[in-house]
């Protein structure tokens, strides 16, 4: 009863009674059940599997997919899922425009990747790395210093440097520094990691760029021994080891964040899509991608789905024509067809705050 009192609780009990038309007292039963038929049949309505996913063994899990399909809410509501469980969970986001504050409608002081916790929640926890900034800085510059290239003219070199660095080098660099932390401290700290993973194109770009910094630390250690053992370098044994070693703990961090990333026993990765065409294709090629790199991807969820109606105006009809024939491109897809498919409603509210994000949770993670 308390719950019914809050407005955003009442607004969606009223958008879930919508989903639930009944006929006129004109209409024939057996033409509802036509009606049902024609526009869902082709649909895939699965279990969303959380009971499996709460006895996994995996700690990490990233959605990502196209722009604009509903990724942060996706993310957001499964973190919400797992803190009502009483698991310890975390939430990451990679997004530059903070949309996981507006998502839960809290602002947070997300300085120096401070972890905060979610108001309204014993479990859960939040920070963003999207905004930290450090190539025009410490790590960079040191990284070049440390090389011999910072010197009068280091600028030009700088610039040439960020001229060949693939982009995702500041979200990789933040991601490896929180997941550091996050495995020093207790097991039993975070019990879930989820990560609000940029749009299909940046995320591809985030896992090059781990490979990138992770080649061109090693190569700069090799080189570090190499001018060591030059006289023209004045670079002594001792002195050609502490710069080793400090490459070395960079490198370890980075190629750790590779090593969790890539291990289905650890992460899962979930796809994000909405039920047309073109967002379907991005994902499918999205998967080929992930697929060919050995990233671990079982579930697809399929986001604003429009739910059984016995309306039929036309422009209802054409949508629900347009959803089916994305579901249907979905189960004949040689990259999608095997994904556990889940499916997300499309509300007539927008999904914002604690309890439109346990509204959408439950009807989800089932």
């Amino acid at each position: 009863m308390a719950a019914l009192l809050n407005p955003m609780s009442r607004r969606l009990a009223t958008a879930a009674c919508r989903r639930i038309s009944t006929p006129s007292a004109a209409a024939p039963l057996v033409s509802r059940r036509i009606s049902y038929e024609r526009y869902s049949s082709s649909l895939v309505d699965v279990s969303g599997g959380f009971s499996e996913m709460l006895d996994a063994t995996q700690r990490y899990y990233v959605l990502g997919g196209k722009g604009g399909v509903g990724k942060t809410s996706m993310a957001a509501s499964l973190a919400v899922k797992f803190a009502s469980h009483g698991e310890r969970t975390l939430i990451v986001s990679t997004d530059t425009t903070r949309s996981l504050c507006a998502s839960f409608e809290q602002d947070w002081d997300m300085r120096d990747r401070k972890v905060v916790r979610v108001n309204g929640f014993d479990s859960l926890f939040a920070t963003e790395i999207g905004h930290v900034k450090i190539v025009s800085e410490s790590f960079i510059n040191s990284l070049l210093g440390k090389m011999g290239l910072a010197n009068a003219n280091s600028h030009v070199s700088l610039h040439q440097f960020l001229n060949i660095s693939p982009p995702g080098v500041e979200e990789v660099y933040a991601l490896s520094e929180l997941i550091n932390s996050i495995e020093l401290q207790e097991t039993d700290k975070f019990r879930r990691i989820v990560l609000d993973a940029p749009s299909t194109g940046h995320t591809l770009k985030l896992l090059s760029a781990n490979d990138w910094i992770e080649k061109l630390l090693f190569l700069a250690i090799k080189g570090v021994n190499a001018a060591s053992s030059n006289p023209a370098f004045k670079l002594s044994p001792e002195k050609a080891q502490v710069i080793s070693s400090e490459f070395e703990e960079p490198r370890q961090k980075i190629a750790r964040v590779r090593e969790l990333l890539f291990d289905p026993r650890a992460t899962e990765f979930i796809i994000v899509t909405i039920p047309t065409m073109m967002a379907v294709g991005e994902s499918s090629r999205f998967h080929s991608s992930l697929n060919k790199d050995g990233v671990h991807t079982r579930r697809l969820i399929v986001n604003q789905v429009q739910p059984p109606s016995a309306s039929d105006c036309r422009f209802c009809a054409a949508k629900r024509r347009e959803q089916a024939r994305a579901f249907s491109a979905i189960r004949e897809d040689s990259e999608l067809g095997g994904l556990k498919l889940l499916q997300a409603p499309l509300l007539d509210v927008e999904v914002k705050g604690v309890h439109a994000l346990r509204f959408l949770s439950d009807s989800v993670w089932k």
